[in-house]
């Protein structure tokens, strides 16, 4: 297996929303931000499924290690073998590489968050600086469409905690900011038996405005000479969008299950959106 394969392939597992949106760029491109993908799994695992913290801390090292290895010319990894293809076109800078661990391992220091500011480094961690890095893979000619992923990052973070807040709870993580759970009457005992309450569909309809205003101060963000480059990023929105609109269709039901689209769907929203955008 070449280290592409093993990037497509573990792209195609997850059945991630991100996997549709690479169907349609051109080779060069998708190579790039597929192994960006599988980059990002890699870390990600290595917290989610490493139940000893000293051995995900190890583990984690041992992917900055790799880093530096991968920008001195000499990566090991399929995943590192497969970006080093990509360096030699595109700007991926090992400090936004690095800040993704740093974001990851943040998981095994904190478990709570106050309040959204104390949220805000995490999401900025494990999310912006991926939307950063994809839209240096994407192109883009002005520089305000780093303003606009960014934004579009925070926005598919703030997404996903919507979406696992149960899971995430019961793997002993609430990134819900603690005062805001506080402000609407919600306990950590709520979140692990599923209680639906009155107050949790308030807290969770104000976290899906607030992730629906990040998604429009994207948008809004993004130069119209840059729009067609950045279409694999709209994408990703237009299914993460979609999924926001299930939970609320579905009365905010993410305590005992997990909310998302079939794939034949998100491959209509990608198709479509790839066309129109």
């Amino acid at each position: 297996m070449t280290p592409d394969q093993y990037c497509q392939e573990r792209a195609a597992k997850s059945g991630s929303s991100f996997y549709y949106s690479f169907l349609f760029l051109e080779p060069l491109r998708r190579q790039a931000i597929t192994a960006l993908y599988a980059f990002c799994r890699e870390v990600d695992d290595v917290v989610d499924e490493c139940p000893d913290k000293l051995l995900a801390r190890t583990k984690l090292a041992w992917w900055r290690a790799e880093l530096t290895a991968l920008f001195e010319g000499r990566p090991n990894h399929p995943v590192t073998q497969a970006l080093a293809t990509s360096l030699k076109t595109f700007s991926l800078p090992q400090e936004q590489l690095l800040e993704i661990i740093d974001g990851m391992e943040m998981d095994l220091d904190h478990v709570r968050y106050n309040d959204f500011k104390a949220l805000h480094l995490y999401c900025y961690r494990v999310a912006s600086v991926v939307g950063l890095l994809a839209a240096e893979i994407f192109g883009y000619r002005d520089r305000l469409t780093l303003k606009y992923a960014h934004d579009l990052g925070l926005a598919f973070q703030l997404t996903n905690i919507i979406r696992d807040v149960g899971e995430d709870a019961r793997r002993g993580r609430i990134y819900l900011p603690q005062d805001e759970l506080s402000r609407f009457g919600v306990t950590e005992t709520d979140l692990l038996q599923a209680c639906y309450g009155e107050g949790f569909r308030q807290l969770m309809a104000f976290q899906v405005g607030r992730a629906r205003t990040m998604y429009q101060q994207a948008f809004a963000q993004l130069p119209a000479a840059d729009r067609k480059a950045q279409r694999a990023g709209l994408i990703m929105a237009a299914i993460y969008q979609a999924t926001l609109d299930e939970i609320v269709r579905d009365n905010y039901r993410v305590l005992d299950q997990r909310i998302s689209l079939p794939p034949l769907r998100k491959l209509w929203l990608a198709g479509k959106t790839w066309v129109t955008a």
